[in-house]
């Protein structure tokens, strides 16, 4: 087996890790509860979603790091870190880099959620998508042996590739449909004041028996 295939099988790895990421990412999201539904089970999905994140990533840098071991390929370190120049696919190689520096920012910045506080990190999360859109993106427009070959979109590899991108894209379409059917939120309006009235009727009573007088 060369290093070119091992880093192939090293995409597909980091591209399953990510597609099952996403999919956990997605049912927490909707407070989806393993206990009282399917497979009724105690199951961590947090620490799930995290370790399947940490893995992907490194399976991720593994992948280009591979090709640097071939010696048909001709790549150099500066190409896989910069592959602008790179001797095969430099631009789809572009998108399969700004992938995994994505991904690496996805990771980094969940890691620090706590520093970062809720409401940023979730809006900084949302690059998940993104990341995962430029994986498959450059899964299908790459060719596994680095020949700038015709892309055979029905080839056994790209077809898994596809399945994935489909599976991520029917989840997050049923994410959103249970989305327009939860309640609009409650809105919480500020206590008001109780009525002083009983004051109010004292300081009245002596008024008047102040003008009686």
């Amino acid at each position: 087996m060369t290093a070119i295939e091992l880093s192939s099988y090293a995409g597909l790895t980091a591209m399953t890790l990510l597609t099952f990421n996403i999919l956990i990412g997605l049912l927490m999201s909707v407070k989806y509860n393993p206990v009282r539904r399917w497979p009724h089970r105690r199951i961590n999905t947090f620490k799930i979603h995290n370790w399947t994140a940490y893995i992907a990533l490194s399976v991720a840098v593994i992948h280009p790091v591979l090709i640097l071991f071939s010696s048909t390929a001709k790549f150099t370190l500066i190409d896989i870190i910069y592959p602008v120049n790179a001797p095969k696919q430099p631009w789809v190689n572009v998108l399969g880099a700004l992938a995994l520096y994505s991904l690496a920012f996805v990771v980094v910045t969940s890691y620090f959620r706590g520093e970062l506080g809720r409401k940023r990190w979730k809006s900084l999360h949302f690059t998940a998508y993104g990341t995962a859109a430029l994986f498959y993106v450059h899964g299908i427009l790459t060719d596994p042996n680095l020949k700038d070959q015709p892309i055979d979109f029905l080839d056994g590899e790209k077809v898994y590739v596809e399945l994935c991108l489909l599976i991520v894209i029917v989840a997050m379409a049923l994410r959103w449909r249970w989305q327009l059917r939860q309640p609009p939120p409650r809105v919480h309006r500020p206590k008001q004041p109780r009525s002083t009235g009983r004051s109010l009727t004292s300081g009245f009573g002596k008024a008047v028996n102040c003008e009686k007088s």
